[in-house]
C-alpha cells in the first residue's frame, strides 16, 4: 500500500473533526500542541494579566464597593435600639449592620486562618516523616 504523502498519518482527521473533511487553512497541525509546524507559540502580551493590572481592578472594585457603602449610610440615619449581652443602647442602623458584618468577617478570616495553620502543621509533619 502507497500513499503519495510522506507521513500516513497525516491523512487522517484529527479527533475533533469530522470524517472526511480536511483541516482549514492555516489550522494547526499538530491537534496536542495547537501549533503548527513552520510557526512558534506567541509569546505572552506583557500588557495583559500584570499585577499592576490586577491592582487596578481591585482599587475600582473597592471605590464602587465604598460608593455603595456611602449610599447605604445616607439612606439607613434612623436611630435603632441594640441590646448585647446586657449592654443597651441606641446607634444609627448603617453603623449597626456595618458593625454586625464586620464581626462575621472576622470571625469567617479567623477560622480560614485557623484551618491554613492546621494544614500547613500537618503538610511540615508529613514532609518530615
Amino acid at each position: 500500500m502507497t500513499s503519495s504523502s510522506p507521513d500516513p498519518a497525516a491523512d487522517q482527521p484529527a479527533p475533533d473533526q469530522p470524517v472526511g473533511e480536511k483541516p482549514a487553512a492555516g489550522a494547526p497541525a499538530d491537534p496536542t500542541t495547537g501549533a503548527t509546524p513552520s510557526h512558534q507559540p506567541k509569546p505572552k502580551d506583557p500588557l495583559r494579566g500584570s499585577r499592576t493590572s490586577g491592582v487596578w481592578v481591585a482599587v475600582l472594585g473597592l471605590l464602587v464597593l465604598l460608593v455603595l457603602m456611602a449610599i447605604f449610610i445616607l439612606q439607613n440615619t434612623q436611630s435603632v435600639e441594640v441590646s448585647f449581652l446586657g449592654w443597651t443602647g441606641s446607634a444609627p442602623l448603617s453603623a449597626s449592620l456595618l458593625i454586625a458584618v464586620v464581626a462575621g468577617m472576622l470571625l469567617a478570616v479567623s477560622a480560614g486562618a485557623l484551618r491554613i495553620m492546621q494544614l500547613r502543621r500537618r503538610v511540615k509533619r508529613s514532609r518530615k516523616s
